[in-house]
């Protein structure tokens, strides 16, 4: 029998076995496509409607609404917006500046903005980390028509809902220091790093608690994005992530799960084979992108060993498969990752981060494609 959307994906959350597999397109700014490559999706299913950006980092589009359904998206996603108090304002020709007072431009050549100015660059005291100015997390900027957009997914369809809340800290504080400076703390003042931790984590989880207070009961997951992970390995070592990151994790995730049942979906790319023991710990219900290309993330390792206990979201290789295989090798690679991390439920289907432009559309069809021919219930794939 045919669940609803939101049955199937929360069947398949809860570690059982739906009808089918669930499918994701967007319902996270790191599930979703780059604006560019999005032309070209947007022209092979005939839309010309305006796009609507979800992260001007990334230029990640909005999917609108006749694709999603064209493909059997089960999942909607809501991103809270900026603080009025403090919007993103422009800089030169093509930059801006956010609500923390970092400055990002966008080169000629580049799809992306990158990091230009850092606010806590250079040498800096713990003092000017009292002074910093945090944006007010109860400003209504960023959680305006929020509900109301719950609410109709709630009450007008049978979809999944995702909330995007904050980062915890790790990224923040990356943004706020620049780089270099973030890694020399960790080396030589681990106790100015651990007050800009502390600092952003209390701002962070004020923020995230607020959101959820508005908005904690409609939602199924809420995403949090926190990268731990490089291509060939952990951005610290696992003994200094439980010293000085894990504590401050907890904190936050406990805070979350005070205000929401939601399952706890945590986006972080890399090689983080080293810490899932550790996520779990923390109350981590699902693992996204799944970085199948990154050191130790190979999925018939990870689904046998975690799977029980972890749900996974993506893993179909985006640095290599999705641009450069034929169709055909990218169904072959979704059938891979529904082998090994379908059985038993805790799957859902999606692309390795967002689809970057250069794909060819054909192998994004074909990704769902054999999601619906390999993904039916009960899995038997060879």
């Amino acid at each position: 029998m045919a669940l609803s959307h939101r049955e199937r994906v929360l069947t398949a959350l809860r570690h059982q076995e739906p009808d089918r597999i669930p499918f994701d397109l967007g319902s996270t700014i790191c599930s979703s496509i780059h604006v560019v490559e999005y032309q070209k999706l947007k022209a092979y299913f005939g839309i010309e409607a305006e796009d609507t950006i979800i992260n001007k980092m990334m230029q990640t589009a909005a999917i609108h609404e006749p694709i999603l359904k064209a493909l059997d998206i089960d999942l909607r996603g809501v991103v809270p917006g900026v603080p009025d108090s403090k919007p993103y304002l422009p800089v030169g020709e093509d930059g801006y500046q956010d609500e923390y007072g970092g400055v990002r431009h966008k080169p000629p050549s580049s799809f992306y903005y990158d990091l230009a100015k850092c606010p806590l660059a250079g040498p800096i005291t713990i003092q000017d980390i009292i002074n910093f100015p945090w944006p007010d997390p109860s400003d209504p900027g960023y959680t305006r028509g929020m509900r109301d957009r719950l609410l109709y997914y709630r009450e007008k369809t049978d979809y999944a809902t995702v909330l995007r809340l904050p980062v915890p800290f790790v990224h923040t504080t990356q943004f706020l220091r620049g780089f270099e400076d973030w890694f020399m703390d960790l080396a030589a003042d681990k106790k100015l790093a651990a007050a800009l931790f502390d600092a952003a984590v209390e701002h962070n989880t004020a923020l995230a608690v607020e959101i959820l207070k508005k908005a904690g009961d409609l939602v199924d997951v809420v995403a949090i994005s926190e990268d731990l992970g490089f291509q060939n390995g952990l951005i610290v070592s696992p003994e200094l992530y439980r010293e000085l990151f894990k504590p401050r994790h907890q904190k936050y995730f406990d805070a979350v799960k005070k205000y929401t049942s939601a399952f706890i979906h945590l986006h972080s790319c890399g090689s983080v084979y080293k810490l899932i023991p550790d996520l779990i710990e923390l109350g981590v219900d699902v693992l996204n992108p799944v970085q199948v290309a990154a050191k130790d993330m190979d999925s018939s390792i990870l689904g046998p060993e975690f799977g029980d206990r972890l749900s996974f979201w993506g893993g179909v290789d985006t640095q290599r498969v999705l641009p450069k295989g034929t169709p055909e090798e990218v169904k072959s690679e979704v059938k891979r990752r529904i082998r090994d991390l379908a059985p038993g439920g805790g799957y859902i289907l999606a692309a390795v981060h967002n689809i970057q432009p250069g794909v060819p559309v054909a192998n994004i069809v074909a990704m769902y494609e054999a999601g619906r021919e390999y993904g039916s219930y009960p899995i038997a794939l060879d």
